[in-house]
C-alpha cells in the first residue's frame, strides 16, 4: 500500500480525519482498498485545476460502488455540481458536495445553494419533504 498507507496511519495517530480523492480516470478501487479507514471519500467529477467544467456523469458509478460497499462513508463530490446535476450525484450516494461555478456564476446564489443542499439533504442523506431546507433567495 506503500505512501497512502504510510500518510493514513501518521494522520490518524495525530487525531485527524482521513480523506481520500481520486480522479476521473483513477479506478474506484484506488479508493475502495483504504476506505474501511477513511472518513470521506472525494470523488472529482472533472479534471482537477480548472473551474467551469462539466460534469463527468460517468464518475457516479464510483459514488454508487462506494455507497453499496460502505453505506456510512462520507462520499463528496466535486466538479460541475450545480442545480442541474445535484441529483445525479446525490442519487448515486454523494451526502457532501463541492460547487463552486454552481455558485459563484448563478443568477441567484442563495436560491442554487438551497436547491442543492435540498437534494443531498434527501436523495444523499434519506430527509423527508417536510425536514428539508426552505429554498432561499438572494432577494431575502
Amino acid at each position: 500500500r506503500g505512501i497512502t498507507q504510510e500518510v493514513i496511519d501518521k494522520i490518524k495517530a495525530n487525531g485527524m480525519k482521513v480523506g481520500l480523492t481520486i480522479s476521473p480516470d483513477t479506478p474506484v478501487e484506488a479508493i475502495l482498498k483504504y476506505a474501511d479507514q477513511i472518513d470521506v471519500a472525494l470523488i472529482m467529477t472533472v479534471y482537477p485545476g480548472k473551474g467551469g467544467q462539466s460534469f463527468i456523469e460517468h464518475c457516479m458509478s464510483k459514488v454508487r460502488a462506494i455507497r453499496a460497499a460502505y453505506p456510512n462513508l462520507d462520499i463528496e463530490v466535486d466538479g460541475g455540481v450545480k442545480p442541474q446535476t445535484i441529483d445525479m450525484a446525490a442519487e448515486a450516494g454523494a451526502n457532501l458536495i463541492v460547487s463552486g461555478s454552481g455558485v459563484y456564476k448563478a443568477k441567484d446564489m442563495a436560491e442554487n445553494i438551497s436547491i442543492m443542499q435540498r437534494s443531498v439533504e434527501k436523495l444523499g442523506n434519506g430527509k423527508n419533504d417536510d425536514e428539508l431546507t426552505p429554498i432561499r433567495s438572494d432577494k431575502e
